[in-house]
């Protein structure tokens, strides 16, 4: 759902900023700054010793290196994210996996963008090579035991949204097929 777009205000690489006028449910007219995103794909790789792949990844808005699953963008408005997913398991980390299962989709920040992370658990991993694009800055990749990674996050030692609801999807799922 969008409003009419009043003002294109920047138009990017990964998003759009738009000023739209919006009708509330109450009937109220109001005016917002809209961000438009293509969404994106995050993975939990789980290996056979139940051990799932994390990357220590530069992001400059977030003040430096942090950890997360491996993810990215779509590349096009109609690319599946389960296509996005493998693209970008292999790209970051350099593992295919022989089993793909949807976890479901988060939305980032609502109240003013309408970005849509749809999150995987993938297994039966092979390691075929990585091919990180020029962007992408990771420091290190590492297999964590699932509960590790899952005290982490209660450390604060993962703070990335999409990777907190993608280790707790997994972990479920996990706990579900045992």
């Amino acid at each position: 759902m969008s409003g009419e777009v009043i003002a294109n205000i920047y138009d990017g690489r990964i998003v759009k900023l738009r000023l739209e006028r919006v009708e509330l449910p109450s009937g109220r007219t109001i005016e917002l700054e809209v961000i438009r995103d293509k969404g994106a794909s995050a993975i939990a790789a789980v290996d056979d010793q139940e051990r799932v792949v994390l990357i220590r990844q530069f992001r400059h808005a977030a003040g430096g290196f942090i950890w997360e699953l491996p993810a990215g963008v779509l590349d096009s408005d109609d690319e599946l994210p389960a296509t996005c997913a493998i693209r970008e398991l292999r790209e970051e980390v350099g593992l295919t996996a022989r089993d793909w299962r949807p976890l479901g989709s988060i939305v980032t920040t609502p109240g003013f963008c309408d970005e849509r992370i749809h999150l995987f658990l993938a297994r039966g991993l092979a390691d075929v090579g990585h091919e990180r694009g020029a962007d992408e800055v990771i420091e290190e990749t590492r297999a964590v035991p699932v509960p590790e990674a899952l005290a982490m996050i209660r450390r604060g030692e993962i703070v990335d949204g999409k990777t907190v609801a993608g280790l707790y999807l997994a972990a479920d799922a996990l706990r579900a097929s045992a």
